[in-house]
């Protein structure tokens, strides 16, 4: 039930959600008399109204993170760089409270690394932007051509927009923003970030003490399992390198889709084992999260399931003020962040989630019953997530279902830092 999910908690209003609950239970109890023989009503789709999107993304296809140790070394020309005009679009980046943007250190590390050709790694290209700017047009085509949800023209009072503070994030969201309004606005583009220290719309393997212990041993066993190790050694002498090189699937990976996307030159062996690369790399990132091990899940995702969980509860709330509420959330995030996500809501399809892909998800309202529906998509497919009968699912199902997973800032914080958390309940 929702309530057990409201009960969890602590900071929202006791009476807003004793109401909440309680209307649910009445829901339930009035329209009883109409439900199958499983127990499950048919929901008329005519009468289901929009009242929420929120799309998790991952940015658009980019120079790869760390160049193999190869003597032939693919040329990643300036040149890929070239921004569409079509994607021009103007915005200010600012910290989550509105400040001046953070610094950002991963992008200073990128910077360091400069591929053969000129390119540093991991810098957004030409078909990153156009990916970007191809999904932003599905989207308009959902939600204001197709169904008029949104203006036509980008604004602030409708649309929230975060990223994660790294370039190619930020430069993939304008894209998309770009293709989604056409380049139109009626307000400032805000795209909102957080201090690397703090951020969650990736697993914070740096700055959660919790998850780095667990994630760094699990990384290192990895290559040694059954299969994958055997599969490495053959990958890496195909290639001409040496056992002893720190290179694992999730290199080889990295490399190799990037090569391919751009239509770059490739190693011949990464071309005969692309199929056991993308597998390999699956089951080191299985192996690494542990699905058995929630406390790794919760570490990894479950501040951002926080978030997305509570627009929801936001957007159901009849007492939220109206300037709390957006149409439309984004959030600019990451292959690392898609795999645990994914996992967590119980649609994960065991494929790497590639360049500019979505994850949406949709919040109705029946008219006349007044329930709450959740709908979700991966990659423009539809999904029927860990806990719901079916594709459509009622809200406090799919509440329920994800708090498993989710964590609030505070359990957050004694997960990554469990000695601080005992010193604090000891009193020290």
């Amino acid at each position: 039930m929702i309530v057990s999910v409201f009960g969890q908690r602590a900071w929202a209003p006791v009476g807003v959600l004793a109401s909440l609950a309680i209307w649910f239970r009445q829901r339930r109890v009035a329209l009883a008399e109409g439900q199958t023989a499983d127990g499950q009503r048919p929901v008329d789709r005519n009468l289901l109204e929009l009242k929420m999107v929120q799309v998790v993304f991952r940015h658009g296809a980019r120079s790869p993170l760390k160049p193999l140790p190869l003597e032939e070394q693919v040329e990643w020309s300036p040149q890929l760089l070239e921004v569409p005009p079509q994607t021009q679009f103007d915005y200010t980046v600012t910290n989550l409270a509105g400040g001046s943007k953070p610094h950002s250190p991963y992008d200073s590390e990128y910077h360091e690394t400069t591929l053969k050709g000129g390119m540093f790694s991991g810098q957004l290209t030409k078909v990153g932007m156009e990916q970007m700017f191809a999904l932003g047009e599905r989207l308009r085509r959902n939600y204001v051509e197709d169904v008029p949800f949104l203006s036509p023209a980008f604004n602030p009072q409708e649309v929230f927009v975060r990223s994660t503070n790294m370039c190619r994030n930020l430069e993939s969201t304008r894209c998309l923003l770009a293709g989604l309004f056409q380049r139109q606005k009626e307000g400032p583009i805000i795209i909102h970030t957080d201090e690397a220290s703090s951020e969650v719309l990736y697993p914070n393997y740096r700055n959660c003490w919790g998850l780095m212990q667990r994630i760094r041993g699990r990384r290192k066993s990895a290559i040694l399992q059954p299969g994958i190790s055997e599969d490495l050694k053959k990958v890496k002498a195909g290639m001409g390198i040496d056992n002893s090189d720190n290179v694992d699937f999730l290199t080889l990976l990295d490399n190799m889709t990037a090569e391919q996307v751009h239509s770059l030159p490739s190693c011949p062996t990464l071309k005969r084992f692309a199929w056991m690369i993308e597998q390999r790399a699956v089951d080191t990132a299985l192996h690494m999260l542990h699905l058995e091990d929630r406390e790794s899940l919760q570490m990894a995702v479950g501040p951002f399931l926080h978030i997305l969980e509570d627009n929801l509860l936001k957007a159901v709330d009849p007492t939220t003020p109206p300037d709390k509420n957006r149409k439309l959330y984004l959030y600019a995030s990451h292959d690392v962040t898609f795999i645990p996500l994914l996992l967590a809501l119980g649609i994960f399809d065991h494929k790497w989630p590639p360049f500019a892909v979505d994850l949406t998800m949709e919040l109705y309202q029946h008219q006349e019953s007044k329930e709450w529906f959740v709908q979700l998509y991966y990659h423009g497919e539809e999904q029927v997530p860990r806990g719901c009968p079916d594709k459509l699912c009622p809200l406090d199902k799919f509440l329920n279902a994800v708090s498993v997973y989710t964590t609030s800032p505070e359990k957050y914080h004694t997960l990554c830092f469990p000695a601080q958390a005992v010193k604090s309940e000891n009193g020290a």
